[in-house]
């Protein structure tokens, strides 16, 4: 395992970056209930935790169960489980709050919020209809993502059952500064073309959640895998859709890879913190192993508590 990625600012520069721009942030982690968490999980959870705690900041915990076909509770508790056993402890909806039942950090809790944040836009014809399956959205291109051609942008779709909802999206660059990969210009019109908040099964999609979320909870600080940079500039246009004019900063870091093409999956039973803790590795020893593996250094224990260490010296 490696770690892989085309940043463009060094880590050591990250700090005074972040510094200039932020105070006392609120980041977010926000890991799915699809799996199991693995050491990918642990090396994004030493930047959130190691910067909102460098900078005096918070981090507020959201579960991303918005995909209801493949998020399952048990899921949830194991990944509740191993946050208290690595000792990451939430600002924001501590672990506690999710165990209790109902939580406002858990996205299937939200959907009244979904609804209200997009009703200004479907009352301004924003949003639409389209019943389109996956094969009838564009063909997948070799490289790059798959584009969807407006087949029912104009064909008056209601917003009812088996329909999924469109947001018009117009042509535009949206740049920004990434903490780590620098300047971005993204089109999202070319990149996605309109894009998908809702799915003909009535699940919200991660583009959508994500930026009301982001909006909604006051997040200053995005913090994830360089795998959803890509995605940036349309969360950027769907937050000032919703009334977000300055956006949270994004820091965009590099990918723990089995190889040179595959990044770990959730099933990976060499890495899931479940299998190394029946292994017999402490929690200190798994966190130590993720830092190790992004590059920060090569100490053969730590603890949560000090991930502040790996930060603020510079």
């Amino acid at each position: 395992m490696f770690a892989s990625g085309d940043s463009r600012r060094a880590i050591p520069d990250l700090v005074p970056f972040l510094r200039g721009r932020l105070t006392a942030p609120l980041t977010r982690f926000a890991p799915a209930p699809t799996g199991v968490l693995h050491l990918g999980h642990v090396v994004n959870a030493i930047y959130v935790w190691g910067l909102a705690r460098t900078l005096g900041g918070r981090v507020l915990l959201r579960i991303e169960d918005h995909d209801r076909q493949r998020a399952r509770a048990a899921y949830e508790r194991e990944l509740l489980d191993d946050l208290d056993w690595l000792g990451l402890e939430p600002d924001v909806f501590p672990t506690s709050c999710f165990r209790a039942g109902r939580c406002d950090g858990r996205q299937s809790d939200r959907d009244a919020i979904y609804r209200t944040a997009l009703a200004p836009l479907i009352a301004a014809g924003l949003v639409y209809g389209c019943d389109c399956s996956r094969a009838q959205q564009g063909a997948a291109p070799a490289a790059g993502e798959r584009r969807y051609p407006g087949t029912c942008r104009d064909r008056g779709l209601p917003l009812g059952e088996g329909v999924g909802w469109r947001l018009r999206v117009a042509p535009g660059v949206e740049r920004f500064e990434d903490a780590l990969s620098g300047e971005q210009a993204q089109d999202p019109s070319e990149q996605s073309g309109d894009l998908l908040l809702r799915d003909r099964l009535g699940n919200w999609t991660y583009q959508c959640v994500a930026a009301i979320d982001d909006t909604v909870q006051g997040i200053t600080l995005v913090i994830r895998g360089r795998d959803l940079l890509e995605s940036t500039g349309r969360q950027i246009r769907l937050a000032r859709l919703l009334g977000r004019s300055d956006p949270p900063t994004f820091a965009h870091h590099a990918l723990i890879m089995k190889s040179p093409s595959q990044k770990l999956s959730k099933s990976d039973r060499d890495s899931g913190i479940r299998d190394l803790r029946s292994a017999g590795w402490s929690a200190d020893a798994v966190i130590a192993r993720a830092a190790q593996l992004a590059g920060m250094g090569n100490a053969p224990r730590l603890a949560a508590r000090d991930l502040p260490a790996l930060f603020a010296g510079w």
